[in-house]
């Protein structure tokens, strides 16, 4: 517990996690809202929503790794644009997941070119959770 409290405090002394930790938060409520036997999200869910396919945007038959790849380590493409995707595990690319504001905007964008909907707190705190733990 002790190291946890370290690792936590650490975090926030630095400014590290502490924007995405806070929306997880929000999410975490949200989905608390909608379903009060929400337990938490779940890394397995989030990686079966980002790798299912869906008749998206255009019409087109696509999943999040059409674009993001099946390697989060690795630059991908985005399918209908063609520019180059910087990857999206925070391992690989220390810039993924540290501007909320920048995580709400793509996390809408993408679930409307898979989905053709945007996510549910629990479906963006799934695959965010997925991102993170990849």
């Amino acid at each position: 517990m002790k190291k946890v409290l370290t690792v936590l405090w650490l975090s926030a002394t630095l400014g590290l996690a502490a924007p995405i930790e806070g929306y997880m938060q929000t999410l975490a409520d949200e989905a608390k809202k909608t379903d009060a036997s929400f337990s938490g999200f779940d890394a397995k869910r989030g990686e079966k929503l980002f790798f299912s396919e869906h008749v998206g945007k255009k019409g087109k038959k696509i999943s999040c790794a059409s674009c993001h790849t099946n390697d989060l380590n690795k630059a991908g493409e985005n399918v209908f644009t063609a520019k180059v995707i910087d990857p999206l595990s925070p391992k690989a690319n220390k810039e993924r997941l540290s501007d909320v504001k920048n995580v709400k905007k793509w996390l809408r964008r993408n679930f409307n070119d898979v989905y053709n909907r945007e996510g549910t707190a629990l479906e963006k705190g799934d695959v965010l959770t997925f991102i993170r733990n990849y």
